[in-house]
């Protein structure tokens, strides 16, 4: 099967690029491109453009603030997003905490949480994992108990990405110790100035701070911070995933790195012996992308017919996930050395040119994408069971 954009999805998406080249500022592209990361009072000013445009939660209903974007437009914007070189917002407060307060949350959690969301006035993060409840979640032990109009919580999280920043964190806690596990927990949103709440850094071998843990000591949360029903949390935290589970291709992440190989390939051309090997390699990568956009569009235009989807999305996160890595490897080789001294912590200048700086960040930090939401190994055993029927 061949998709090609429809006419009304070309225009679309020249009225994305027409945007971003107006309003994207080019100090925070510049930072974005050479993998420079992004501060928090940065990423609030890109959110508030987007939200003033009402770009800024494009997988939300229209009633609360959303585009009504189909889900091949949300992939159009994504790219071409991704090739200007402009931040992903939050993921913590648009695709997972914001989704769900539509869903389950009061009218009163709704005009209360929502618009700040959109508006970068309030800041999310995730408190799921525990030093004993990873991958199985159902095991958590952070404890909630009633205690009038207040839950009392005490209890541990950890690898909890943007704690330092977050204003609010929604986690998982028990509230039924007897029940059974997936039964007895549920979903609170806490105030992360609580008194009682502790947060502490978890470093990354580079010296980098990338998670953090975080400790409830007795601390106090109204009962009405509850999402959803007391001991259905399982519940919520299961229809985060919504449709988010198709756009988890990365197509607009591989393009942005093919495209910086070419550019950082222009910048060493000449310098260095690349020859037919070099050009074999992003010949081989550039197949594999347009393979996976390819199919990333048939499976996307697929629901916004209303067709069923099966294993499919779990063939384009392991595919999708292991391109990035092959992307970041590649680049890496082109840059060498020049991008190891920033990222080991040797210096805090570039010893070398600024495209090559943080490359070692990204292929550092992209390995994780194998194993954050769900590993190569259960995406396997998905399409083996689902697919091959095995």
């Amino acid at each position: 099967m061949r998709v090609s954009l429809t006419a009304e999805q070309q225009r679309f998406r020249d009225e994305v690029r027409e945007f971003l080249a107006r309003e994207l500022p080019a100090t925070l592209a510049e930072r974005v491109r050479l993998g420079k990361g992004v501060g928090k009072a940065d990423l609030a000013q890109w959110t508030r453009i987007l939200n003033r445009r009402g770009w800024a939660a494009p997988n939300w209903p229209e009633a609360f603030g959303g585009t009504g974007w189909s889900l091949v437009e949300r992939h159009l914007f994504d790219v071409e997003c991704r090739a200007a070189h402009a931040p992903v917002l939050s993921g913590f407060g648009f695709n997972m905490v914001g989704p769900a307060i539509i869903r389950y949350g009061t009218e009163a959690q709704q005009a209360d949480l929502l618009p700040k969301i959109r508006n970068a006035e309030l800041w999310w993060c995730q408190g799921y994992s525990e030093p004993q409840a990873g991958s199985d979640l159902a095991t958590v032990r952070t404890r909630a108990v009633r205690d009038g109009d207040e839950y009392v919580v005490n209890g541990q999280k950890i690898w909890t990405s943007a704690a330092e920043d977050a204003d609010w964190i929604f986690a998982l806690v028990r509230t039924d110790a007897d029940a059974k596990p997936q039964r007895g927990i549920s979903f609170l949103l806490i105030d992360m100035s609580s008194p009682g709440v502790t947060v502490e850094p978890l470093i990354a071998f580079n010296g980098k701070r990338l998670w953090n843990q975080v400790f409830f000591d007795d601390v106090r949360v109204p009962a009405g911070n509850r999402l959803g029903e007391e001991n259905r949390g399982w519940t919520v935290a299961k229809s985060l995933l919504g449709d988010e589970r198709l756009l988890v291709s990365r197509v607009a992440e591989n393009r942005r790195l093919l495209g910086r190989i070419h550019e950082t390939l222009a910048e060493v051309q000449g310098t260095t012996g690349f020859g037919a090997e070099l050009a074999g390699k992003i010949a081989a990568l550039s197949i594999r992308l347009a393979a996976l956009e390819m199919t990333s569009l048939r499976i996307l235009t697929e629901a916004d017919r209303g067709g069923q989807i099966g294993a499919e999305p779990s063939m384009l996160k392991l595919k999708g996930s292991e391109l990035v890595q092959a992307m970041d490897t590649l680049l890496y080789e082109l840059v060498g050395w020049w991008g190891l001294p920033v990222d080991s912590g040797v210096s805090e200048n570039p010893v070398g040119p600024d495209w090559a700086e943080y490359v070692a960040s990204g292929l550092f930090h992209h390995r994780g994408y194998t194993i954050a939401g769900g590993t190569s190994e259960i995406q396997h055993n998905i399409i083996a069971k689902e697919v091959l029927g095995l």
